[in-house]
């Protein structure tokens, strides 16, 4: 019961609020390791062998070690902005992106830019890319041509929750549905 009510506030932490231990992470989630365990021993008790336990036990694999065990990183589920580093991946022919439409006309000119994110997110599916659109009001879908993209040298990943990533969208391969 202990290293599940740990795990559970490594996962807040790592997730969520690292600040809650005065900690933080890097751009892409990772921690210094003995400044997660040093803030977590202000409260409760752990140790590195407890640490190493909870990552390598945990069911859904929430967590990742570097090589030489010196940060941390939970692998998905982040609540802020971070960007866990993620393999190449050879995109399906056509991808999609869902937006509202008071973005269309800088998209229009501009192409698809991940202004404070990095990367542009892309869904595999025409629905996917409507449901995400309508957060931003009456959604919009273009038609990515993500092989032509990357046959051209445009680098895509896949995120664990299927979410595809690129750094940006040309217009010239972008069609608005």
């Amino acid at each position: 019961m202990e290293l599940t009510k740990t795990s559970r506030f490594i996962s807040l932490i790592l997730r969520h609020k690292p600040e809650i231990i005065g900690i933080s992470l890097d751009e892409h989630g990772w921690a210094c390791v003995s400044e997660l365990i040093n803030g977590i021993a202000k409260t409760q008790y752990i140790d590195m062998a407890m640490l190493e336990k909870i990552v390598a036990t945990d069911n859904k694999q929430r967590y990742s070690f570097n090589e030489d065990k010196t940060l941390i990183r939970a692998n998905q589920g982040h609540s802020m902005p971070v960007y866990v580093e993620m393999p190449l991946t050879k995109p399906p022919v056509i991808l999609y992106h869902g937006t509202g439409e008071k973005y269309v006309a800088s998209i229009d000119e501009q192409g698809l830019l991940p202004n404070s994110r990095l990367y542009v997110h892309l869904s595999g599916d025409e629905s996917t890319a409507k449901v995400v659109g309508a957060r931003h009001g009456k959604p919009v879908i273009y038609e990515i041509h993500a092989s032509e993209m990357f046959n051209d040298g445009y680098v895509f990943y896949q995120s664990v929750n299927g979410v595809w990533l690129t750094k940006s969208v040309p217009v010239k391969y972008m069609k608005k549905l």
